[in-house]
């Protein structure tokens, strides 16, 4: 235990180091500052012009609206953020000569690996749970919309990055920095185009595509977690106006159940195992 708390100090003030997280906070507090602005400018838009009260639908359909798409770019920038944490853990640390003598003494690889999991699992959910609750007061103090449910959907955005991150740690034990970068981008790509696919399919009325979704998202479950995380965001709005927030910003909301979360749980523990195999076998 003594050496994972040694290599999660190591890996917090790297970043801090690198300016990984004063990069990350500055560009968060430009987003949330315009997200603010955007939303007083559409709450005004949308607002009866005798000054009266906006009409509930309005109001709800409004401020789901963005506050979903706050979720995704939440998601987005915990992504971008689990990936420069952890995209050189390994090959990246080995090409610099930094990572042979720790793996030696004082601790082992799977220490190692287990340390930067922690760390930067750590960091990346407190990040984009802090900016999700920032977009959830914003909205509220500004549009007069507040969710039903705050917890759940905040509980699928911290999984979808701890999923990214174990994706990312098995990357690093198999590709170099920048190779690995590219591949855990292109299959967050992958994941907001099978979440689009399944609106079109829906749509459509289309079972294939549907199918094809549904399939695509389950095996790239940040995908399925942010979508039942839209889907707790909006569960309690009825009507017309909660069939037209369930659509969702850049994939739909999705009920999927308690499966899901032991899906994930598996997946994510897949991932890292055969990282840290892959790990043990390395030539460093």
């Amino acid at each position: 235990m003594r050496g994972l708390g040694t290599v999660v100090g190591y890996a917090l003030r790297e970043s801090l180091r690198r300016r990984v997280l004063t990069v990350v906070c500055l560009l968060t507090a430009a987003f949330l500052g315009l997200y603010a602005w955007g939303a007083s400018a559409v709450f005004d838009e949308v607002a009866p012009p005798a000054g009266g009260l906006i009409a509930l639908d309005t109001q709800v359909l409004t401020g789901a609206t963005l506050l979903g798409m706050a979720m995704f770019v939440t998601l987005f920038l915990g992504v971008v953020l689990a990936v420069f944490l952890t995209l050189g853990a390994v090959r990246g640390d080995a090409e610099r000569g930094l990572l042979q003598p720790l793996v030696v003494r004082p601790v082992g690889r799977r220490t190692l690996l287990a340390g930067r999991f922690a760390a930067s699992a750590g960091v990346c959910v407190l990040y984009v749970v802090a900016v999700y609750a920032g977009a959830v007061v914003i909205t509220g103090l500004i549009g007069g919309f507040w969710p039903g449910s705050v917890v759940l959907p905040a509980f699928g955005l911290a999984g979808a990055v701890v999923v990214v991150v174990a994706l990312t740690l098995l990357g690093t034990t198999l590709l170099g920095t920048t190779a690995n970068g590219i591949a855990v981008f292109m299959l967050f790509g992958a994941g907001l185009t099978a979440g689009l696919l399944g609106q079109i399919g829906d749509a459509l009325s289309s079972p294939t595509l549907t199918n094809v979704s549904d399939i695509a998202v389950w095996a790239l479950p940040f995908e399925a977690l942010y979508q039942d995380a839209l889907f707790a965001l909006t569960a309690d709005i009825e009507g017309v106006t909660g069939v037209l927030v369930q659509l969702g910003p850049l994939g739909g909301a999705d009920d999927a159940g308690a499966l899901l979360w032991v899906w994930a749980g598996v997946y994510a523990l897949g991932a890292a195992l055969l990282g840290a195999r892959a790990f043990d076998r390395a030539d460093l």
